[in-house]
Formats: structure tokens, sequence, C-alpha cells
């Protein structure tokens, strides 16, 4: 087993990723920007290295600078944890070069697996189901004209190196189609420096489901069943759960091995997902192959009862896998809530700034992956998660009590959070009743069932500036004594302005913007 280990990331997945490095006696090392000097994962690493400015692309994004900390730390491996480099080939290939272990998978697997396009086809030859759609890019209107009216509306354009809800456009008639064909390659070409996109059968109120898959570098492949991603807002998970509430035993089956055979097809090895569409004849379809860590683990964790950062780090060892798929057994329910800065009363207006109290949760049943503390100052820079509340239930009525129970005893000061959203989706007839599908979310928040909706316009004009003189207060306490960069323009001003403007007069807003990980 490695001595020392180099966590490439930050927040409460680099501590998630420590805890279980503490456990089996590795030695863990953290970098961090100027804007994480004073990090909880900082604190909690046995050594730590300044690798750049607060901008990701000048830290947390550089090869080389992680890989010269790793050099320097004599860590003989480096765990990426998810978003930023988790994916990245080429980080793969430069730790293979500098011989250090890459805790996940070959760079030829997250190749193959990381565009969608690939992926597909391998997936298409081998026989296994996938969405009606393209096998590859389309780069011409008239062919994606074509394509849509052979495979029928609606349908829906993707980016090929995408994720996270760019480059997405869903198209229900052939007069929609050129100009969501124009403003999909658009924002793929943004977002990912790739215009490239590719076309898909839409399949309506699909649900998400994902199954985890372990495979070590012996030959053995396993799945440890599935979790329930449907509940998402404008594409990006809020609430995940471990068992399904609508997959049996014979579908959980079907997909596992269905799973497993795509992950062998890729020569996969360490952690993945793969990411099915169900529709409502239980039909389900393959959607992209994650080949990393998800930030919904933990509730697989819960529901199985193993480690998965403990499995990574065996198999990135050299390890077998301790466990066939005749032991592995789901008991119970889990639920997670992905616990953010933001105002969902204000169309989730982002809220940065000092954390004056904090309260977190505990009792029976109840994990809270945190990566902030009372006192820290939530940044301007990155996705503003501050931590994964995971309950576990007997059953899934269990724990829907449970994770209201322990939503009702969180507490944060000083900054908003989207408490308040989750305590009212809980108590949604359609949740409580498992009746789940990916526009959910968003067809809750139109009808207004959340904080903050049926408010007067006089209201909903004072709630707005008070959220950007609060926003205002809390960017000026963040910022403290420190100059900005010249020219420098933040994500979080960009973010608040979308949401003013949606709010007002303007177009209609993204909220966060891009986030990292879905």
């Amino acid at each position: 087993m490695f001595k020392k280990i180099l966590i490439a990331n930050r927040g409460e997945i680099a501590l998630r990723v420590m805890r279980a490095c503490r456990e089996m006696g590795i030695g863990t090392v953290a970098v961090y920007s100027d804007a994480d000097r004073k990090a909880l994962h900082v604190r909690y690493a046995d050594e730590a290295y300044h690798i750049g400015p607060a901008p990701s692309t000048e830290s947390y994004l550089r090869i080389d600078r992680i890989m010269g900390v790793a050099r320097r730390s004599g860590a003989e491996a480096i765990h990426p944890g998810y978003g930023f480099l988790s994916e990245n080939e080429e980080f793969a290939r430069a730790c293979e070069a500098a011989g250090i272990v890459f805790v996940g998978p070959p760079a030829a697997a997250m190749k193959l697996m990381g565009s969608k396009t690939a992926s597909r086809q391998a997936v298409i030859r081998a026989g296994l189901p996938a969405v009606p759609g393209t096998e590859r890019d389309i780069d011409s209107l008239e062919e994606v004209r074509r394509i849509a009216s052979e495979i029928d509306y609606p349908v829906m354009l993707k980016a090929a190196a995408g994720g996270g809800g760019k480059g997405l456009r869903l198209v229900r008639s052939a007069p929609e189609l050129e100009s969501a064909y124009r403003n999909a390659r658009s924002e793929a070409q943004n977002a990912f420096n790739d215009s490239s996109v590719y076309l898909e059968k839409y399949i309506e109120r699909p649900r998400h489901v994902e199954i985890q898959v372990l495979g070590d570098r012996h030959g053995n492949l396993i799945h440890l069943g599935e979790r329930e991603c449907s509940l998402q807002r404008r594409h990006q998970k809020v609430m995940e759960e471990c068992p399904s509430p609508v997959v049996d035993e014979a579908l959980r089956r079907r997909m596992g091995e269905t799973a497993v055979r795509i992950a062998k097809l890729a020569g996969y090895v360490n952690a993945g997902t793969v990411e099915f569409l169900v529709d409502q004849d239980n039909n389900f379809y393959f959607l992209e192959m994650n080949t990393r860590l998800q930030v919904e683990h933990p509730v697989t964790e819960m529901a199985t009862g193993v480690d998965l950062v403990k499995e990574q780090l065996r198999i990135a060892a050299g390890e077998p896998l301790r466990l066939g798929q005749e032991d592995v057994r789901l008991r119970g329910a889990a639920l997670e809530c992905r616990v953010y800065a933001e105002d969902p009363a204000n169309n989730f207006f982002p809220s940065p700034g000092l954390i004056t109290r904090l309260r977190v949760p505990s009792g029976p049943g109840v994990r809270d992956d945190g990566g902030v503390y009372e006192g820290w100052t939530v940044p301007l820079d990155y996705d503003p998660l501050l931590s994964k509340l995971v309950v576990w239930g007997s059953d899934r009525a269990e724990a829907i009590a449970r994770m209201r129970r322990a939503l009702g005893e969180y507490e944060v000061s000083g900054i908003q959070t989207n408490i308040l959203f989750f305590l009212r989706l809980l108590e949604h007839p359609d949740f409580v009743a498992g009746r789940l599908d990916t526009g959910l979310v968003d067809r809750v928040l139109a009808g207004g069932w959340m904080p903050g909706a049926g408010r007067s316009g006089e209201a909903e004009l004072a709630a707005m500036l008070a959220a950007a003189l609060d926003l205002s207060r809390n960017v000026q306490k963040a910022a403290g004594s420190k100059r900005a960069t010249p020219g420098a323009a933040s994500a979080w001003k960009g973010s608040g302005r979308e949401a003013l403007l949606s709010r007002g007069q303007g177009p209609g807003a993204r909220g966060w913007g891009t986030r990292d990980e879905i």
C-alpha cells in the first residue's frame, strides 16, 4: 500500500479522500490556491503546497504545478477526486510518465469513454442498448435535418465533449432545429473548445439511473447496484438515492450486467459509473460513462457498506477486489442532498461570503461530507458546494423522515443555502410516491411549489435588490484587503448578473453557470 498520496482537488472531496487515507495509515498531501489558503482540506492534510492564484486555470487545472508538488513531496500516487483534472487523460499520462500512480482508470479507457460519440459507437457495435441517434459528430445542418426526420421529433442535440447541460438543446419540431443546432455548437465551443454535436431521440420524462462499477488489474469487474439521479435542476443533479424506488431485482440485474459489459469494452480499472436513461416502460439506454468517483458515491457506500475510496486505493496499489458479485447486497435506503451556498427564493441566486454560524446535523444514520467551517469565507471562484448531507434508513420512508430531521437541524448563518428547497421537495407528493423523472424539479419550480413562488412584482423586486446588496456585502468581506486581478471577471458576478436579468426584463439565465460535475 502507498505511504503518501497527493489529492489533486479541494473542498469536501479532498477531505473525503484524506479521511480514508488517514484510516488506512496513508500520509496526505494537499494543494491549494490563493483563495484556499485557509481551507479545511489544507488544515486537515499532513502536508500542503501552494499551486497558484485563485482561478482554477492557474491552479487546480495546472498539470505541471501539481506534478511538481508530487515530485517535491514524494507522493507515490495522485487521487484526482471529481471535476478539475479527474477525467483528463493527459493528466493520467503525465502521472504514468513520472512513475506516479494515477488513482483512476487507464488513460486509454478514459479517452474512449470520455468521448460521448466514441463510447456510443462501442456500445452500439457490441449490441448493447443505446438511445437511438447518431454515432458520430454532425457537422452540417442538412445532415442534422435528415437524421432528425428519420428518428422523428422530439430530439436532443448534445455536445460531444459536453456535460453539465452545456451544448444541450431539446428540439420538439423542425422549425426549431436550425437555431438550436447553431446555439448548441456555439455553446459547446465556448464551454469545451469543441463545437462537435450529435443527435439523440428525446425520451419523454425519463429517469436517470446509474450503475456503480469497480474493476481491478486482475480482470475482476463487478457492479454495486444503482443510484437514482433523476432529481435535477437545469440538468444538474441536486438529490440522489440508492436504491432507485422504481428498480426491481430483475431490472437491477440486467442493468448491472450491461454496465459491467460496457466497462469491460473499455478495459476499465478502478471505480466508474455507467449512466442510463430509463423510459416509462422500464427500457434502459446507455447515456455515458463517468471515469471517476461520482459526487453521489456516498449513497452507494451507505446502502452497500463498501468504502469506495478505500477500494479505489487498494485497486490502484495492485490489490485484487475483495468482493465478488455475489457479495454485493443493498440494504435499506440512502438519500443525498447537495447543500449549496445559493438562495432558492431568488432564482437560486449565489450567496458567497463569511459563514458566521455552522451547526451540522448528526445522530443515527446521518453523514455530512462537508468542506467548510464556521468562520470560513465561501470563495467566489469555485463551485459553491458546502457539503453533501447523506442519510440512511431501514427503508425509503425512514430515510426520507431522517433527511427531513437532519435538514431541520442544519444551521448556516451569514450566507443563504438551498436547505429550504430540499425541505419543500421532500414534501412533494410525486417525490414521496417515487414518481421521479429528470424534469420533475423544473416542473415543481415552475408550478410555484418552492419558496418565493407567487410573490408580487414589488416583492420580487425588493427581494432581488436585497439579495444584490447582500451579495455585494459578502463579496467585500470575501475580498478583504486583497486586490482583484486586473481584467479578471468573477464567475460569481456573471452568475449574479444573469440571475438578476432573468428576474427582470433580460433573457433567461443559466443560474449558476458551469459546475464541475453532474
